[in-house]
């Protein structure tokens, strides 16, 4: 490869008609507390697909650990595209990443973000629950208005209402 840089060789793999991946299937969250993400993504809009208690063999060979035990709670958006997995470690214990409560400018996955109809009732009813905005809820020309929430296991969960 010449010294072009990887965005533009992920580009133009995009435009070769090759393909790498069929669609994004789930976004998979640790959570400490199942009951409470389970009730934050709910009180979002989002319902529960499936609930599982898994282990075995190849829950450790997949996750490169050994006697892995999780709940899982699967979580759908109301559109049916869009799902989430809420993973709670029975075995072995969670580990603490630090900070414990990462700024935005953290490395790794950032964000979920969903589109919401409302963002103030959005809003207002994930505060009724505890959560908290990370900034301020901003406008982005005439196109978003965005803010930041912090959600379950200190994640940011990004919400954004369409002007248009």
């Amino acid at each position: 490869m010449s010294d072009r840089s990887a965005w533009t060789a992920a580009h133009d793999l995009c435009h070769t008609g090759d393909v790498t991946i069929k669609r994004l299937d789930h976004v998979s969250v640790v959570v400490d507390d199942l009951r409470a993400a389970v009730a934050f993504f709910t009180a979002l809009g989002m319902t529960i697909e499936g609930e599982a208690a898994v282990e075995g063999a190849w829950v450790d060979r997949v996750n490169g650990l050994e006697g892995v035990r999780v709940d899982i709670v699967m979580m759908l958006t109301p559109d049916g595209h869009g799902r989430l997995e809420l993973t709670k470690f029975r075995n072995p214990e969670l580990v603490e990443i630090e900070p414990l409560i990462a700024p935005p400018n953290a490395l790794g996955l950032r964000s979920v973000m969903f589109t919401v109809e409302s963002l103030d009732d959005t809003v207002a009813r994930l505060r009724e629950g505890g959560a908290e905005l990370v900034g301020e809820v901003v406008q982005y020309e005439d196109l978003y208005r965005l803010c930041y929430v912090r959600g379950p296991a200190g994640i940011i969960v990004a919400l954004a209402e369409e002007l248009f």
